[in-house]
């Protein structure tokens, strides 16, 4: 395992892919314990044509994977424990799963329900360490969640997301820039997105098998062979990959947040409460009117750079409310405060008039979930 901190060069983009292991297995392992330490899969009825969509490891022993036919996956592995899709829960937690990283940066790139391209480069948290926000965003799954994500990070997409897979499950890998030629060298042809199966053999006639085999080769002479394709095969086996994090999402919060001078305890944070609280009320007055709210959150960073969430559901919004969830989040881990936050979660509006989305905003409080 190549490990290290891809924090020293102050431009260098810092990249991490996250990717969440056995993602539907995970989910179901983690709400029915029973099913931990066996082969077991989540996918279609064997009876009835189904598919498997993923398992978890204790499956793969058995040659058990993803898009197998599940009557087949049941000769490979007789005793495997085949349970149907939940796709409501694997949803909330994929939601759950993509504000942690909201948490930590806007450049959030998803790539399915489980896994996604973070750009920390501009991150402030953990001083801009890419290696310690990874840390902690698998700590807070781990803890809110219930499930583990394993972790790469690097200087760009493409070398981040081979590291992420380099030591499942639960891995956290590191590729600094100056190690990413002699961590791609002996990987196989086939990490570089885009090359299938046929690709692979085509390149295999050519005597190319390994990302080292390319780079011989001259960069025309890859493109007279495979097009456009070429181009990539001679960047990406040299570690070069250009491509920025994309973010595509809908606004789904309204956040004020602000990092203290020094570390304060909840009674003193009350002050700063009030003050990042009419910010939040600034803000909010100022959106377009085809949002509703229905979650306040209060986020807490604690003088060891350790972070907790706390919100509920609501359809009024006040003061005393968030000042209770400051206190609630406090008692997770009862340790100074370094950076207070608030907001609201927004959804799409449902066609109601705008008086009446004011009027919801500021009723009663509902029911309390806590995250």
């Amino acid at each position: 395992m190549v490990d290290g901190m891809v924090d020293s060069l102050p431009n260098m983009r810092k990249i991490i892919h996250c990717d969440a292991d056995c993602f539907f297995a995970a989910i179901e392992m983690r709400d029915d314990p029973s099913l931990r330490g066996i082969p077991m899969a989540v996918g279609g009825n064997p009876s009835r044509r189904g598919v498997i969509s993923t398992c978890n490891y204790e499956a793969r022993v058995f040659g058990v994977h993803s898009a197998l036919a599940s009557a087949y996956a049941k000769k490979l592995c007789p005793q495997l424990v085949i349970i149907p899709h939940n796709m409501a829960k694997y949803r909330l937690a994929a939601q759950q799963l993509k504000e942690i990283f909201y948490d930590y940066t806007e450049l959030v790139e998803p790539l399915s329900l489980d896994e996604a391209f973070l750009d920390v480069s501009s991150s402030q948290d953990y001083r801009g360490s890419a290696t310690l926000i990874a840390k902690d965003i698998r700590r807070r799954v781990e803890s809110e969640i219930g499930i583990t994500v394993s972790a790469g990070i690097s200087s760009n997409k493409f070398v981040a997301k081979v590291a992420s897979d380099w030591d499942k499950p639960n891995g956290l890998t590191v590729v600094e820039p100056s190690k990413i030629k002699g961590f791609l060298h002996q990987l196989p042809v086939k990490c570089i997105p885009g090359v299938g199966k046929k690709m692979q053999a085509t390149l295999q006639n050519l005597d190319i098998h390994q990302c080292a085999d390319i780079l011989p080769i001259d960069k025309l002479e890859l493109i007279r062979q495979f097009g456009k394709f070429g181009n990539r095969l001679y960047h990406f086996a040299r570690g070069e990959d250009a491509r920025v994090v994309s973010p595509i999402r809908e606004r789904k919060t309204v956040s004020v947040e602000q990092t203290l001078d020094q570390d304060i305890l909840p009674k003193e944070s009350e002050k700063v409460l009030t003050v990042i609280y009419q910010k939040l009320l600034h803000r909010i007055n100022g959106l377009s009117t085809n949002k509703q709210f229905s979650k306040v959150f209060v986020k807490i960073k604690f003088g060891d750079f350790s972070k907790t969430t706390v919100e509920i559901t609501i359809n009024k919004l006040d003061f005393e409310c968030c000042k209770k969830l400051l206190y609630q989040g406090w008692e997770r881990q009862k340790k100074p405060i370094r950076l207070l936050g608030i907001g609201v979660r927004l959804q799409p509006d449902m066609g109601l008039e705008d008086g009446y989305r004011q009027l919801n905003l500021f009723t009663t409080v509902k029911e309390s979930l806590v995250l």
